[in-house]
């Protein structure tokens, strides 16, 4: 049965980009100059003995295949969705940009769909790019942004997917908007791409 995209659009918003988000401080101290009446300000705590929403989805790792891992979204009296996963790292081992790969039904010529994560500092008028083992980049939009970062939603065809089966690695550019003359890239690999794939597309039949 065909998934809905919303649900694949949903577990791509839920596990996105949890690296890349800033940490911050359970306090914050008040500003030079300002009044702080009772001193530092409480800013809460999670209740962990507060029992889990109903109905709120949860993800998990399902598998592993080399570097990508299979990621999937709890559903209640249904079966769970499903989707590649890989966290793309810099040389220094920066958190850079995350993508997420899922199988499509009914997608045209586009036989899988992705999603791309990136910083909040990137420049949205240039495209985001992907090539293949040195190959021609195909260039993709960017989205929409949220607090997490961008996003670059896109359509793979089967073409598309033959050459991450078949390759090595790609390599992912984009330009960052404090350095519009300047290029960022990081390698997406493709080891584990072949068997993350063909298992992710058996269970979102």
């Amino acid at each position: 049965m065909t998934r809905p995209l919303l649900l694949l659009s949903l577990l791509a918003a839920l596990g996105a980009a949890p690296a890349m988000a800033q940490e911050t401080t359970e306090t914050e101290q008040a500003p030079a100059g300002s009044t702080n009446i009772g001193g530092e300000l409480d800013l809460g705590e999670a209740d962990t003995d507060a029992p889990a929403q109903p109905g709120q989805p949860q993800t998990y790792i399902k598998e592993t295949f080399n570097d990508w891992s299979l990621q999937c979204l709890q559903i209640e009296e249904a079966e769970d969705v499903c989707q590649m996963y890989q966290l793309l790292k810099d040389e220094a081992g920066a958190s850079v940009a995350e993508v997420s790969i899922f199988k499509l039904n009914n997608g045209g010529r586009a036989v899988a769909g992705g999603t791309f994560v990136v910083p909040l500092e990137t420049l949205l008028t240039q495209k985001l790019s992907v090539s293949v083992d040195g190959g021609q980049a195909r260039r993709y939009e960017y989205s929409f942004c949220a607090p997490v970062g961008c996003y670059a939603r896109v359509g793979f065809t089967q073409e598309d997917i033959n050459r991450f089966k078949a390759g090595a690695k790609a390599v992912v550019s984009l330009v960052p908007a404090l350095a519009p003359d300047q290029k960022v890239t990081v390698e997406m690999s493709l080891s584990g791409f072949t068997a993350a794939f063909d298992q992710a597309s058996s269970l979102n039949q």
